[in-house]
C-alpha cells in the first residue's frame, strides 16, 4: 500500500549513518543540501549547504523504492561520484524515477561542479536523455563531446581554425564548454594571442574558461601573465577548484613567486585541498623550484600519502639545493618503505652528485641502478654517465658509454663533452671522429668539440669544424657561437674572435666575458676594460667569473689602478663578496708590477684563509723580480698547503738558480727526489696540415730533430753577429757557458717553433703552445726569429699570449 511521502533532506556529513537517520521532515516537500561552491566537490565534507526545495504534493503516493534511489543517486552526486550516479540512473527503469527531474539535475551537478564529461559519461548522458525523449538536450551533450574530440584530434593549427569557423557558422561561437576547448587548443598549438581573445570575449566564463586561461600562459611560459589572470578570478569572487590551484602553483614555481604560492597554500588548506596527491605534489614542487628547502620538506613530511613523483619532487629539491647527500638519504629511505624508484628519480640524483662532484655516492646510485637491473635504460645511461663526466672520473664514464646498446646524440655529446672539460682534448677529437661515422652531430656536438680545439690551439681543425657549423646553420644557436669566440681567442686569432663576437645578435653574460678573458689573455688589458664597460652600459650585470676575467685583464698588462677600481667596484656596486680567485688576482698584480712588500699584507690581511694558488702567485713575484728572502718565506707557506705539488718546488730551485745558489738549488732537487715527486717536462706543440704535433724539452727523438737543431745553431750564431747573447741563467744548470747554450737550445719552445719555420708555408702565421711560462731566453730567440725571418709567432704559455713580430712581442717585456 503507498504512503504519503515524507519530507526528506539529504546530507553527506554523516554518510556513514543509516540512510534513514540522513532525513527529516517538512511540509513543503524534500530538501536536499547542495554544495555552496564549485571546490566543495573535491570533498566528501561540505563547509556550507544551502537548501533547495522540490516541490511535491503531500498527497501524492510515492514508493519507498523511488525515494531510495532518489537519495542514492544524489548522494553519489554529492559525493562526485558521478560516474556511479550514472550507472544507477541507466540501471532504474523510466518509471522507477522522477526523470524530468532527475536528469536534469544529475548534470546540473556535472555542469556546476565542472567534472570534465569524458566519452563514457558523455555517452550515459546522451542515452539517458535519448531514453527520456529529451533528443535535443541529448544532442546538445553530443555536439558538445564531438566538438571536444574534433579538437584534440587535430594535429595542425590550419584544420583547427577551419573547424572553429565551421563553430560560429553553427552558433557554438557563444558555448562556453566550446570556447573552453578552443582556447585549449589555441594554447597547445602556441597560439597565445589567439587563446587570449577568445577568452576576453567570452561573456559566459566558467570556471573551466579561468582554468584554461591560465594554464595555458604558465605551460607557454607565461607564468607572470597567468597569476595576474589568477588575481583578477579571485577579485571577482570566482570560486577555484584544485584544477586552478594546481596551475597557479606551476605558475609560481615557474616564476619564483613564492610569496603567492604560499597565499595559494593557505586557501587550499581552507578548501581541503591538501589532502589531494596532485596538489601536495604540485605544492611540494613550488617551494623547493622557489629554493625554499624547508617548506618542500614540511610539505612532504605531512604527506599521509606519497607517491613516486612525491619522493622526486623532493630529491630533484636536494638536487637544486647541491645536497647530493639528502637525496641518499632520501634514495635509502625510499628502499626502506619499499618504494622503487623511478627513471626520474634516479637521474635526478644523478644530477644532484655531478652538481657537487660527489663521486662516491654517485657510485651508490650505480650499484642500485645494476641491482635494479636499469643499465639498459638510455636515460639512465646518458645520466650516469654525465655524473661521471662533471666528477673527473672519464674512465668509468666511458665504461659506461662502452656498454651501451644503443646510443642516442645525447650518449655521445656526454662524452665529447666530458673529454674536453677534464683536459683529455685528444679523446675528445678521437670520440667527435668515431661519431661522424655513425651518427650526425647537432649544434650541442659543435659546442662540445670546439673546446678541446680551443685547448690544443688546434687552429685548423677549428676551422673544419667552422665550416661544418656554416653548412648546418648552427652558428645561430648562442652556445655555439660563444664557443667559436673563445676558440680563436685561444688559438691567439683574436681579429677574427672580436669579428664572430660583434656578429652575435643576443649577446650574454658568457659572450661578454670570453671577449674580455680574451683580451686579457694576449695583454690588451684597455681593451678588455672598454669591453667590460660596454657591457655594462649594454645592461648585463657581471657575476663572479666576469670580475676574474678583467683583474687577469688588468694583471697581465700592469694596470694596478684599474685594478683596484674594479676590485672595489665588485665589492661595493655589485655586491659580490671576493673569492679566493679574486684575491689570487689582485696578489698577481701586486707581484708582477713589482709591489712584493704590498702583496705580502694584502695576503696577511684577508679575511678567508688564502691558499697554495695566493701564495703562489706571490712566489712567482719573487722570481721575477730576484727576491731570493721572501721566497723562501713564501716558500714556506705553499709547502705546508701543498707539500705534494712538484712545481712549487721546482719553482723555488730556479729561483735560487737564476741567483746562482747552486747548493740550495742541490738540496731542493734532492728535496724533490726524497719525496718521490716527478718534474712535468716542458713541452709545446704546433699544428701542421691538421696534425698537432708534440714537442717535449731535450730530447730528439723527433724525426727532423737534426734540421731542427742545425736551424737553430744558425740562428743562435746570427744572434751573436748582431749582439745578442744568450741568456744562460735561465738554463738553470750549474755548468759552464757552452753547456748551459746547449740546454737553452733544448727548451721545447724553440724546437717547436724551429719546426714551424721549416715546414710551414712563409705566409703562415707560426702558432706554438707551450705547458709551462716561457724562458726569458726563448722569449728574445723568438722576437730575433720574427726579425731575421720575417714571420709572425704566436706563442701562447700557461699565463698568456706573446705575439712576436718584427723583433717587438704583445707583452712588451710584461709576462
Amino acid at each position: 500500500m503507498a504512503k504519503t511521502a515524507p519530507n526528506l533532506c539529504l546530507s553527506p556529513l554523516n554518510q556513514n549513518q543509516n540512510r534513514k537517520e540522513n532525513f527529516f521532515r517538512s511540509q513543503n516537500g524534500y530538501f536536499i543540501h547542495k554544495p555552496s561552491s564549485k571546490t566543495t566537490l573535491l570533498s566528501p565534507f561540505f563547509s556550507s549547504c544551502t537548501p533547495i526545495q522540490i516541490s511535491v504534493p503531500p498527497t501524492k503516493p510515492i514508493d519507498y523504492q523511488v525515494t531510495d534511489y532518489n537519495a542514492k543517486i544524489f548522494q553519489f552526486c554529492q559525493l562526485g561520484n558521478l560516474h556511479n550516479a550514472m550507472e544507477l540512473l541507466c540501471m532504474s527503469q523510466k518509471s522507477e524515477l522522477e526523470s524530468k527531474t532527475m536528469e536534469k539535475k544529475v548534470h546540473s551537478v556535472i555542469n556546476s561542479n565542472d567534472v570534465v564529461v569524458d566519452e563514457v559519461l558523455g555517452s550515459k548522458l546522451v542515452s539517458f536523455y535519448a531514453t527520456c525523449g529529451d533528443l535535443k538536450e541529448g544532442r546538445r551533450v553530443f555536439d558538445k563531446m564531438a566538438i571536444k574530440k574534433c579538437l584534440a584530434a587535430l594535429g595542425g593549427l590550419k584544420e583547427g581554425e577551419c573547424v572553429h569557423g565551421y563553430l560560429l557558422k553553427l552558433g557554438f561561437g557563444s558555448c562556453n564548454s566550446t570556447v573552453n576547448s578552443l582556447i585549449a587548443f589555441y594554447f597547445k598549438g602556441k597560439r597565445v594571442e589567439s587563446a587570449s581573445e577568445l577568452f576576453d570575449k567570452l561573456s559566459d566564463r566558467d570556471v573551466i574558461s579561468w582554468n584554461s586561461i591560465i594554464s595555458g600562459y604558465v605551460s607557454n611560459g607565461f607564468a607572470e601573465k597567468g597569476l595576474e589572470i589568477f588575481k583578477e578570478m579571485l577579485y571577482l569572487g570566482i570560486d577555484v577548484d584544485l584544477v586552478t590551484t594546481v596551475s597557479v602553483l606551476v605558475g609560481c614555481a615557474n616564476s619564483g613567486a613564492i610569496s603567492l604560492g604560499k597565499t595559494v597554500h593557505a586557501l587550499a588548506i581552507k578548501s581541503c585541498f591538501e589532502r589531494k596527491i596532485s596538489f601536495s605534489n604540485t605544492l611540494l614542487d613550488m617551494y623547493s623550484k622557489c629554493g625554499d628547502l624547508d617548506g618542500a620538506l614540511g610539505v612532504f613530511e605531512k604527506m599521509g600519502e606519497r607517491s613516486v613523483v612525491s619522493w622526486t619532487s623532493m630529491i630533484a629539491g636536494y638536487t637544486r639545493d647541491g645536497q647530493s647527500d639528502g637525496a641518499i638519504r632520501l634514495l635509502q629511505q625510499m628502499e626502506r618503505e619499499g618504494v622503487k624508484l623511478d627513471v626520474v628519480a634516479i637521474t635526478s640524483i644523478l644530477h644532484a652528485c655531478a652538481r657537487s662532484g660527489s663521486l662516491e655516492n654517485g657510485k651508490d646510485v650505480h650499484y642500485y641502478i645494476k641491482a635494479n637491473n636499469m643499465e639498459s635504460n638510455l636515460f639512465v645511461c646518458n645520466a650516469l654517465m654525465d655524473m661521471y663526466a662533471k666528477c673527473g672520473s672519464m674512465e668509468d664514464a666511458n665504461s659506461v658509454f662502452s656498454q651501451m646498446v644503443v646510443k642516442d646524440i645525447i650518449s655521445w655529446n656526454t662524452m665529447i663533452g666530458g673529454f674536453s672539460k677534464n683536459c683529455l682534448p685528444n679523446e675528445a677529437l678521437k670520440m667527435f671522429a668515431t661519431m661522424l661515422k655513425e651518427l650526425k652531430p647537432d649544434s650541442r656536438t659543435m659546442a662540445c668539440i670546439l673546446p678541446a680545439c680551443a685547448s690544443l690551439a688546434a687552429l685548423e681543425r677549428g676551422k673544419e669544424i667552422h665550416g661544418h657549423i656554416l653548412r648546418n646553420g648552427y652558428s645561430s644557436d648562442r652556445h655555439v657561437a660563444n664557443a667559436l669566440v673563445d676558440l680563436y681567442v685561444k688559438c691567439g686569432v683574436l681579429g677574427l674572435a672580436r669579428l664572430l663576437f660583434d656578429m652575435i645578435s643576443s649577446k650574454d653574460l658568457i659572450s661578454w666575458t670570453v671577449m674580455i678573458a680574451g683580451y686579457g689573455m694576449h695583454g690588451f688589458g684597455n681593451e678588455a676594460i672598454a669591453n667590460f664597460n660596454e657591457m655594462r652600459n649594454a645592461g648585463i650585470k657581471p657575476d663572479e667569473v666576469s670580475f676574474i676575467s678583467i683583474l687577469y685583464a688588468c694583471s697581465h698588462s700592469g694596470l694596478l689602478d684599474e685594478g683596484w677600481r674594479f676590485f672595489y667596484i665588485m665589492r661595493n656596486d655589485c655586491n659580490i663578496e671576493p673569492k679566493l680567485e679574486h684575491y689570487a688576482c689582485m696578489v698577481d698584480l701586486l707581484s708582477r708590477t713589482g709591489n712584493l712588500s704590498k702583496a705580502y699584507e694584502f695576503i696577511e690581511r684577508m679575511p678567508i684563509a688564502p691558499d697554495a694558488t695566493i701564495w703562489g702567485a706571490l712566489l712567482c713575484g719573487c722570481r721575477i723580480y730576484h727576491d731570493v728572502k721572501l721566497a723562501e718565506k713564501v716558500a714556506e707557506r705553499v709547502f705546508e698547503l701543498e707539500p705534494e705539488n712538484t712545481g712549487y718546488y721546482v719553482l723555488l730551485a730556479n729561483i735560487y738558480a737564476e741567483a746562482e745558489k747552486w747548493e740550495e738549488v742541490k738540496k731542493m732537487r734532492e728535496k724533490i727526489s726524497r719525496k718521490g715527486l716527478r718534474k712535468n717536462p716542458g713541452c709545446s706543440w704546433i699544428e701542421v696540415k691538421g696534425k698537432v704535433n708534440l714537442i717535449v724539452a731535450g730530447k730528439s727523438s723527433h724525426p727532423q730533430s737534426k734540421k731542427i737543431e742545425s736551424l737553430l745553431k744558425k740562428l743562435r750564431r746570427k744572434m751573436k753577429e748582431q749582439g745578442y747573447f744568450p741568456k744562460t741563467k735561465y738554463a738553470l744548470i750549474n755548468a759552464d757557458e757552452m753547456q748551459k747554450e746547449m740546454a737553452l737550445c733544448g727548451h721545447s719552445e724553440k724546437l717547436a717553433m724551429a719546426f714551424g719555420l721549416l715546414t710551414l708555408p712563409p705566409s703562415k702565421t707560426i702558432r706554438v703552445t707551450k705547458n709551462l711560462r716561457i724562458c726569458g731566453d726563448c722569449h728574445e730567440m723568438a722576437k730575433f726569429m720574427s726579425k731575421e725571418t720575417g714571420r709572425e709567432i704566436v706563442l701562447r704559455d700557461s699565463n698568456r699570449f706573446h705575439h712576436f713580430k718584427d723583433g717587438y712581442c704583445s707583452c712588451r717585456g710584461f709576462w
